[in-house]
């Protein structure tokens, strides 16, 4: 149990998918860009080390292999299409918890959601869904899962279903000041490099939106 934040993996997540990781960072006290200059500065440096030839391939390697995991379940993983765009077009822009989003995921090859910490109610826990759990999505999609289904859940909703997408309840806004950003490893993704893409996501967060870190941690699975 970490001191910083109330979460677990259950028991059922250990014996299903042992060995894979799954990582967590919070920032509190976050603000919008303030510096866009040198925002725009860092922006350009991530991008550029990520698109070099031997970085982009095992970017490239990490995503097939999220991509293979959401086929295993019947969804179509965003990631790829991410990468297109990112290689093409650069990272895109929306607000810093969005954007600080979409930079951890495409540095490092990995896949990354962002909550506001304040809208969780209760311990969070890393689990696998039962056939037919319910989640209202964002926008008020809904979500049905399938059995394994990797979720992440507080004490009254899951707020993650990993093929599927975040939840509403917890979505970030632009007035979302603590933030918690998660990254799922499926197998066959090295726990390091969600430390990686969160290190990226903390850092953003810290320099430009002069959040606080809380903690960084992997937590793998025995």
């Amino acid at each position: 149990m970490s001191s910083w934040i109330d979460f677990s993996v259950s028991p059922a997540y250990q014996a299903r998918y042992p060995g894979v990781g799954f990582g967590l960072t919070l920032i509190t006290g976050c603000k919008p860009v303030t510096d866009k200059p040198e925002y725009e500065q860092y922006r350009r440096k991530l991008l550029r080390k990520m698109r070099k030839r031997e970085t982009l391939a095992e970017i490239t390697k990490r995503i097939d292999t999220y991509d293979r995991f959401f086929q295993s379940f019947g969804f179509e993983c965003p990631l790829p299409k991410h990468l297109k765009r990112t290689v093409n077009s650069g990272f895109p822009q929306y607000n810093l918890l969005v954007d600080a989003h979409f930079m951890a995921e495409m540095c490092a090859g990995i896949l990354v959601a962002v909550t506001d910490y304040d809208r969780i109610e209760g311990k969070l826990t890393l689990d696998v869904a039962r056939e037919g759990e319910s989640s209202n999505g964002m926008g008020g999609r809904p979500f049905t899962t399938k059995e394994d289904e990797i979720v992440f859940r507080d004490e009254k909703d899951i707020i993650c279903v990993l093929c599927q997408g975040a939840d509403e309840k917890t979505r970030v806004k632009d007035d979302s000041s603590n933030v918690l950003f998660y990254s799922y490893a499926v197998p066959g993704i090295d726990a390091v490099h969600l430390k990686e893409g969160l290190a990226v996501a903390a850092e953003t967060m810290e320099r430009f939106g002069g959040g606080t870190l809380k903690g960084l941690e992997v937590f793998e699975a025995p």
